[in-house]
């Protein structure tokens, strides 16, 4: 039983290393050439060798069946075997999409420890804010006066969060500006015309935000500023 089941196993090997010698003794030397037909003294279409200078004579249907069976054969296993072997799987380059991104060790942290250091960031933020820009200075002064009378100034709930909305928003899209301004300059000092057009991005976004406070403020606190001016006049009268 193991002899049938060896001969069974080795059969197809041999045939298929006789069909790869058949090939290669039908092959002659030299330069490999693609399979055309030309045309037969006589008309009759005439099978050039795959391999230059060399032409015969015979026509397409005398060429033996014996030496296509076995370019056959060949070109099967070839396909075979380039399909069983596995994909070359190449490393991920950095500028790849579904490349891993580096590791970060200041993402390291989890939970109330990851709060902790958010917490002292924020409060740094604010240090460097205040301790470098400007505009951000005089937009905290306008709060700290503006807060208060936002909490104090006798309107409905919802009125009083838009007040005090408004001018977190400004406080807001001041600090991200600054922070815009700070990437631009640690990438380049250099003047450049898509820096500029960043900066002056963030200016407008940080104007659009005071309009808006400066619009919310003189809507709902504009008409009981004038009814005290008002009652003020008449009672000077």
């Amino acid at each position: 039983m193991q002899t049938r089941q060896s001969n069974a196993l080795r059969a197809p090997q041999e045939s298929l290393r006789d069909a790869k010698t058949a090939v290669s003794n039908a092959e002659p030397d030299g330069e490999p050439f693609d399979d055309v037909h030309d045309m037969h003294e006589d008309g009759a279409p005439r099978a050039r060798s795959r391999y230059a200078g060399e032409s015969s004579s015979a026509p397409v249907s005398a060429m033996s069946s014996t030496t296509r069976d076995a370019a056959q054969a060949r070109e099967d296993a070839l396909n075979g075997a380039k399909a069983d072997a596995p994909e070359s799987l190449e490393p991920l380059g950095p500028d790849d999409p579904l490349a891993p991104l580096p590791f970060n060790p200041y993402k390291g942290n989890r939970g109330i420890t990851r709060a902790w250091h958010a917490m002292k960031n924020s409060f740094a933020g604010f240090r460097v804010a205040i301790r470098e820009e400007s505009a951000f200075r005089q937009e905290l002064t306008l709060a700290a006066i503006l807060l208060p009378c936002g909490v104090l100034v006798p309107v409905e709930p919802v009125s009083r969060v838009l007040l005090l909305g408004s001018v977190f928003l400004v406080l807001i899209v001041e600090l991200l500006n600054s922070s815009v301004e700070a990437a631009i300059d640690r990438i380049s000092l250099e003047r450049h015309e898509l820096s500029r057009r960043a900066k002056d991005l963030g200016s407008a976004a940080v104007m659009v935000a005071l309009f808006i406070c400066v619009m919310t403020w003189g809507l709902l606190v504009g008409p009981l500023v004038v009814h005290w001016v008002g009652g003020w006049v008449r009672a000077m009268q």
